[in-house]
């Protein structure tokens, strides 16, 4: 007997109502993942003061930057494991899995009453949020076709331009007019009806026997990093590298590390397929990636403290001033990815980076009374950059993959941005507060922004003054770093693609190489 043939899925032409209500769920996910990455960084100040037993000493900046650098991490472990996830469970169980456990971990952060506690939620929050963006991808594929899919994926591109506005301001106004517990609260109504939701939208499961799941890879890369970040972290509290907190933690996680390299090549299906680095694209775009995304991000989120901290100005006025950068960003991603498929990728990026450059370089001179309207302008440039540089840089190492490569590709490049991530806010936060234990009038200073009593235990006026002064110079060294490294890595984008290349997506289903600008 011969084998049933299967009927291909039929498509409309236009955008109906099913597939809307479908992205409606998507969207919903979208938004709790990406604004709660960016609604916490106006918090850390108030994270500072709220968990410290003493006003006058607040908490290292190092050590409450954790709570975003352990929720990318928890982002990097979980993206790869989502594919494996949701051939074995399903798309719809386990995108509404996810909604919980980001809902859950999100309750608990507002009932944390420490900071060791507030880390160890922000873990759970991102294993449920870094599922929530390639989950939703897959489902809008499957629901829209081929035909259908550059218009729905720029309905799921609203919240990812609009949270870097948004996330900053939403979380600034819910900590001055209520409190810091509310920008992890929001979370639970939304939460409950993208759940309700996601249960009526989205349509049955119907799993498929999956690829063996890469339990030793696992094991390795996300303690491995996490380690290695805690060990840097741990420099400013010790004062040297030579503690056993520092150099054991440092050095377990680097070797763990190399061994996830090392076995990465061994299974057939490994967590993260290293050998995709044979092509040339993809590792020159990944080197690329890496370097820009530590020096960008780990920059950026210096910025809303640098308005709190040195200048006092209120979590909203902070996440306001912030807002140029997202309002840039918003502006040129598009246009970037228009012109991608006209000029080749190699002619874009460098542009991009030199007005992040332009940017960063322009924050190594701030001061304690830097006018408002130059670093809005600063930060409007950066956003300018980075909106010409992310997205061509994803889209060029993905293009000369064969279809069957792209779902790992495109897993590399996730886990290599949130990596990044997590490395430059270490590290950014590492060198901040070491700069800052250079000044003994620095912590104070800043504190007395919150508590008035302060200035005269600290000297009077003009010893806040002093303090503030050596708190913007701490800022300015800390961004010389960031500026740098966003210079170097213009050496590995002149490697980009300068010439139109090949594409080699339909390889695999016996169809010619198509060439791209």
């Amino acid at each position: 007997m011969s084998a049933p043939t299967t009927t291909p899925t039929q498509y409309p032409d236009q955008i109906d109502a099913a597939v809307l209500k479908v992205a409606g769920v998507v969207v919903l996910g979208a938004i709790m993942s990406i604004l709660d990455i960016t609604v916490v960084n106006v918090a850390l100040p108030e994270f500072q003061s709220v968990f410290a037993s003493d006003p006058a000493k607040p908490l290292d900046y190092s050590t409450v930057a954790w709570t975003v650098t352990a929720y990318t991490l928890a982002l990097a472990t979980v993206i790869p494991l989502t594919g494996w996830a949701a051939d074995r469970f399903g798309t719809k169980r386990l995108y509404m899995s996810a909604i919980v456990l980001f809902t859950a971990g999100s309750a608990l952060c507002a009932a944390a009453t420490s900071i060791n506690m507030l880390i160890g939620f922000r873990v759970l929050q991102g294993l449920g949020g870094g599922m929530l963006m390639p989950l939703g991808m897959t489902i809008m594929t499957r629901a829209a076709g081929p035909a259908r899919m550059g218009r729905l994926m720029a309905i799921l591109g609203v919240p990812m331009l609009l949270g870097p506005i948004l996330g900053p301001i939403i979380g600034g106004w819910l900590i001055e007019h209520e409190s810091w517990h509310w920008i992890f609260l929001i979370n639970v109504p939304i939460g409950i009806v993208a759940v309700v939701y996601a249960w009526f939208a989205l349509p049955k499961d119907h799993t498929e026997p999956s690829e063996s799941l890469d339990v030793l890879g696992v094991a390795l890369m996300s303690p491995g990093l996490a380690l290695f970040l805690f060990g840097i972290s741990s420099i400013p509290q010790k004062g040297t590298m030579n503690s056993p907190k520092v150099y054991v933690n440092m050095t377990i996680g680097l070797v763990l590390m190399l061994a996830f390299v090392w076995h990465s090549f061994r299974p057939r299906h490994p967590l993260l397929d290293l050998r995709l680095f044979r092509n040339r694209n993809l590792t020159v775009s990944t080197v690329t990636m890496f370097m820009f995304a530590a020096a960008f991000f780990g920059g950026l989120l210096l910025v809303p403290t640098y308005y709190q901290s040195v200048r006092g100005e209120s979590t909203l006025h902070a996440g306001l001033l912030v807002a140029p950068q997202g309002i840039g960003a918003m502006l040129t991603m598009p246009i970037a990815g228009a012109l991608v498929d006209k000029i080749p990728v190699g002619r874009i990026v460098p542009f991009g980076l030199l007005a992040i450059i332009c940017g960063m370089f322009g924050l190594t001179q701030i001061t304690s009374t830097t006018s408002y309207t130059t670093i809005i302008v600063l930060l409007f440039i950066m956003g300018l950059g980075m909106g010409g540089t992310m997205m061509p840089i994803f889209t060029t190492a993905l293009r000369t993959l064969t279809q069957h490569e792209v779902a790992r590709g495109s897993t590399l490049l996730n886990i290599t941005q949130q990596i990044a991530s997590s490395v430059g806010v270490a590290t950014m936060s590492v060198l901040l507060t070491n700069h800052f234990k250079e000044s003994r009038l620095a912590g104070p200073a800043m504190a007395s922004h919150r508590d008035p009593a302060i200035i005269d235990k600290i000297g009077g006026p003009a010893a806040v003054t002093q303090g503030l002064a050596d708190a913007a110079e701490a800022f300015a060294k800390t961004y010389w770093v960031a500026a740098v490294l966003v210079a170097l890595t213009l050496v590995p984008a002149f490697f980009l693609p300068r010439r139109r290349e090949v594409s080699h997506l339909l390889d695999d289903q016996g169809a010619p190489p198509v060439v791209i600008h």
